[in-house]
């Protein structure tokens, strides 16, 4: 897709330090360069220019073997700096090059380049990589493909085949005008024209019929389809007409095999698929639809793929089109996720924390902020925000992981709270007790080696909404969901310790809550924000800290020479 992997050696005897075991391992190592860049595209019956990686909707996918690395240099053509992160991949004891913006590092500036060193661990499967910088991962993103280590293979048969497919969502207009006017503004930003797979809107966009892109399959084989959802705003539906699959991973660990028509997928999430070519040969159509269980603005347009068999048949008149679930069907969409278990065998084992050390419990909100004169574009004239524990987080102008690294001062705050200011009704009359949070730039600073527990709580404040979390560094365990208050005397005892799913990326229901679990053994500077671009913009972000640990391979690893400046 646009990219060569220019180099591919033998790697040496390193260390890894992975659920607090020290692992010695072989590696191959990767390189890959990244050309950040204006480029013209035709969409929707109309031409746009806007930022990709080599040129490319979605950019190049990056391949590796579990335990690799790969040094990625990224050359900065674009007029404004960017950053680019890794999702999904833990980077042990390297927040240095995990990518988001004055987080853990100063964006790259025009006109330079960094090389970022992504270290594999323990991911196996598919992961992604996008920008980390404003909304620029719209169009500045690409897979990321783990396969197992050498001498093993797929806890399921080999399939004939693997593709990657990526949900994309396109805007006619400058997404960098569209969240700057929004930000400048308080309003809700404008919502997207289209959603596209593989970079094409397809059926039944405008002028998209003939650029629709085509999945080839040979009826009897089985293919692997590894698919990432780079949705800006939206969560989606995902089928493929009169075809069942069975989902085989999640966020780069193997599950229980799941065998369904459609699936629920979150922004930030992935998904890996068999695809059984068992129908009559012909075209079908690969379909995804929004699933908003919300009052939010959203772009209700479908986007379509075609599967497309080999051999000698008549077409027909009418391709099928998957039957997905409606927009707002909240019971399909929690029919699938709560099917979803971690595979958990001798040769995939998890290891969920069980006696609890740090336990946090935070609010979810959507929330205004006050505008003199009632000048904003929000709702009654104030400014659109969000906030996790009433603290809506405010992006520094140095990287807090210097500031931490060097022990500078003013940069950011060390208390962000365990707990909301405020116990109320979470979901239900909420008041306005919470409507206007404070803001700030507060991170949560863990022990190394704690076993830690985090409940998050969504809340009926201004907009309720099913809210996709993400925590860099880190998979985790998702131990239970509910809807209503969490209740911590009944809740954890709906918990599942046995198998659940090890994500990096997770919902939060619309008026419920979700405990995720894990151990703090990944020293640095992590972000924690809403995958959905908008919450994230409004402030629906934090930062955890894990301390170094007591020894050399349990601390951060000294920065590299030539990361961005600051100034």
């Amino acid at each position: 897709m646009g990219v060569k992997n220019m180099s591919l050696i033998l790697g040496f005897l390193g260390s890894v330090f992975l659920q607090g075991l020290l692992v010695c391992t072989a590696y191959n190592v990767h390189n890959y360069s990244f050309i950040v860049k204006n480029t013209f595209f035709e969409r929707l019956c109309s031409n746009k220019t806007m930022l990709t990686v080599n040129g490319g909707f979605p950019g190049p996918s990056i391949h590796v073997r579990k335990g690799d690395r790969a040094y990625v240099n990224v050359h900065n053509e674009a007029s404004y700096g960017v950053t680019i992160h890794w999702h999904g991949v833990k980077q042990p004891r390297n927040p240095w090059s995990d990518g988001p913006e004055n987080i853990t590092q100063c964006p790259i500036k025009p006109g330079k380049n960094f090389t970022y060193e992504v270290i594999f661990s323990d991911e196996e499967g598919t992961l992604w990589w996008h920008a980390h910088s404003d909304w620029t991962r719209a169009t500045v993103h690409g897979a990321i493909v783990i396969l197992p280590e050498a001498n093993t293979t797929y806890p399921f048969p080999e399939p004939a085949a693997e593709q990657v497919l990526i949900l994309g969502e396109w805007y006619k207009g400058d997404v960098k005008e569209i969240i700057d006017n929004a930000t400048a503004t308080g309003g809700d930003p404008t919502v997207s024209d289209a959603y596209t797979i593989n970079g094409q809107p397809g059926f039944p966009n405008n002028c998209s019929n003939d650029t629709s892109y085509k999945l080839t399959v040979e009826y009897g084989k089985t293919y692997l389809l590894r698919l990432v959802n780079a949705v800006m705003n939206e969560e989606m539906f995902f089928g493929i007409a009169k075809h069942n699959f069975t989902v085989v991973a999640h966020d780069g660990a193997y599950i229980k095999p799941v065998t369904t028509s459609y699936i629920m997928i979150t922004p930030g999430q992935t998904m890996d698929i068999l695809l059984t070519a068992n129908q009559s040969p012909s075209h079908y159509y690969i379909a995804a639809t929004p699933f908003l269980d919300s009052n939010a603005p959203f772009d209700s347009t479908n986007t379509s793929a075609i599967l497309q068999y080999t051999g000698n048949y008549t077409l027909p008149s009418s391709i099928p089109y998957p039957t997905l679930p409606n927009v707002t069907d909240r019971d399909a969409a929690d029919n699938f996720t709560t099917r979803i278990r971690s595979l958990a065998s001798a040769e995939h084992p998890i290891n969920v924390p069980k006696n609890i050390t740090t336990q946090i419990f935070i609010a979810v909100s959507v929330n205004q902020i006050l505008c003199a004169n009632a000048s904003c574009g929000g709702p009654n004239g104030n400014r659109l925000a969000a906030s996790l524990n009433n603290i809506s987080f405010v992006t520094p102008s140095i990287d807090i992981l210097q500031a931490y690294y060097r022990s500078l001062t003013g940069v950011f705050g060390s208390d962000f709270p365990s707990q909301p200011p405020y116990i109320f009704n979470f979901t239900g009359d909420v008041g306005n007790n919470t409507l206007y949070p404070s803001q700030g730039t507060k991170a949560r600073l863990i022990n190394y080696g704690e076993a830690v527990e985090i409940v998050f709580q969504g809340t009926n404040v201004q907009t309720a909404e099913n809210h996709p979390m993400h925590l860099h560094g880190f998979s985790f365990y998702l131990v239970g969901t509910g809807y209503g208050n969490f209740n911590a005397t009944s809740s954890p005892s709906t918990y599942n310790l046995n198998d659940p799913p090890e994500v990096n990326t997770f919902g939060v229901p619309k008026n419920g809550w979700a405990t995720i679990r894990f151990f703090a053994n990944n020293p640095g500077v992590w972000f924690m924000h809403c995958h959905l671009e908008r919450h994230a913009s409004w402030g629906m972000d934090t930062v955890l800290i894990v301390k170094n640990g007591t020894t050399a391979e349990t601390s951060i690893l000294p920065p590299p020479t030539n990361l961005p400046t600051c100034s």
